[in-house]
């Protein structure tokens, strides 16, 4: 079964996988040292981001280094973006109040 984007964006352990193999690629046991779980458990949340394509896996020699996907991550974006303008217009909206109830 595929998993959706969301589905594995919306836990906050993968997120915060996501934004370590942003900066750099990583291996499994790298990744697992920055939580208090078990390896077991990141290679569960390594597997689903693979899945969904949120993460890729270079091998190099005998190890698997995770990187992000970028292009991945602008299916997101772009998913945000109709939110952002609502936002945005919003935000225009309350500064155009506050003007005028200043004046």
């Amino acid at each position: 079964m595929r998993r959706d984007i969301f589905q594995a964006i919306a836990d906050p352990t993968r997120r915060a996988i996501i934004a370590l193999v942003a900066l750099h690629a990583m291996t499994p046991n790298a990744i697992a040292e920055h939580f208090d779980t078990t390896r077991q458990a990141v290679s569960k949340h390594l597997r689903i981001l693979t899945e969904c394509e949120l993460v890729k896996q270079e091998p190099k020699g005998r190890e698997i280094y995770y990187q992000l996907e970028i292009d991945k991550m602008k299916e997101i974006d772009q998913w945000l973006e109709q939110f952002r303008k609502i936002w945005e217009t919003r935000f225009n909206q309350l500064d155009s109040l506050l003007t005028t109830i200043k004046k």
